[in-house]
This record gives structure tokens, sequence and C-alpha cells, in this order.
């Protein structure tokens, strides 16, 4: 592991332990086994972490959404894996994302998480545009658009149950069944397969 990446991990685990506000750099360094000045290099500060720790675990997201779903399902079939995926990622993690939102809200960097999701932005897109060229979705969907919305729409979904309730299993799936069903409405699945 290089040195950028340990001090992302390290400043993830120590954020989570102490909390952002209590956290200090040479907490980070001295989990991540470096001299400080060695931060510096590759951070100004550790507010400035926070798109890389997002962009850490957009990747990882990405990575578990990709594993999930079956490309060989039909359409609505890939998209509820997809939701399922995104749950799974906001309950198991849902104390990583709190602190990136809540570093990222407090700081200039919030204008870089749509750079930050560009990959998953385009992946869901690339998903719509199949779905559309196989008539499986309504024609007038734009695919680049309607992906920002649908991810925007099911993380929103899942950081209700998660990160601002209980962890409800109910009401998680109760959650899960409303996003599938406001998406299949917007995007008018037709029967075509995957």
């Amino acid at each position: 592991m290089g040195k950028k990446t340990a001090i992302i991990h390290s400043a993830i685990e120590v954020f989570q332990e102490q909390g952002i506000e209590k956290t200090k750099i040479s907490d980070i360094v001295k989990r991540a086994g470096i001299a400080q000045g060695t931060f510096y290099l590759y951070f100004p500060s550790k507010l400035s972490l926070m798109p890389a720790i997002a962009e850490v675990m957009v990747m990882k997201t990405i990575e578990i959404v990709k594993l999930t779903v079956d490309d060989e399902a039909t359409y609505p079939k890939q998209f509820e894996q997809m939701v399922d995926a995104i749950f799974k990622v906001n309950k198991e993690y849902y104390e990583i994302l709190a602190v990136i939102y809540s570093g990222i809200a407090s700081t200039e960097h919030i204008r870089e998480w749509e750079s930050v999701y560009a990959p998953f932005y385009e992946w869901i897109s690339q998903k719509l545009e199949a779905a559309k060229i196989a008539g499986a979705v309504r024609q007038s969907i734009k695919p680049e658009r309607t992906a920002k919305i649908i991810i925007g729409l099911i993380e929103s979904a899942a950081e209700q149950v998660f990160l601002y309730a209980q962890h409800d299993e109910s009401e998680a799936d109760r959650q899960k069944e409303e996003v599938l069903d406001f998406i299949s409405h917007a995007l008018q699945f037709q029967t075509a397969k995957g």
C-alpha cells in the first residue's frame, strides 16, 4: 500500500473512532506509520482528505454494485439488484459515509463530489442506454441525466434509513420497495429482456 493510500485508510479509521473535529493530523500519520511531513506532500489539511475518502467509498460502491447486478437479468431485475446493493453499502458503511458527508459539507471540496461520482454515473448511464436500445424503457429518457437522478434517489432513500433513522430492516425493505416502484414508473419498464 502506498503512502497516500495508507493516509486515506488511516484517516477513515481515525475519523470513525474519534470524529473529524477531535482528529489531529498527528493521529492519522501515527496510524499510517509515516512522518507528519509526508502527510503534507499529499494533503494540505485533514479536511482535504474528504474527496479522496469519498472516492474510495464510491469505488467500493461501484465494485459491490457490479458484483451484485446480473447483466443477463431483465432490466427491472438489474435495477432491483442495484438498489439492493446500494442499500447494502449504506447499511455496512454508514459511519464512514456520515464522516464523508460531514467533512465534505464543511469544506470547499463539496464541488469535487460530481467528479468523484463520474464513474458511477457513467456505468448506470450505459445500462440505461442499453435498456433504451433494447426497448426496455421509455425512449425519451436522457441516460446521463437519469443516471444522476437514480443514484441520488437510491442513496438518499438509503441514507434516510441508515444515517438519519434507526436501522430498522422492515423500514429499509419498505423504502427499497418505494424506490423500485418509483424507478419502475419513471423508466416505464417494458417486458423486453435485459
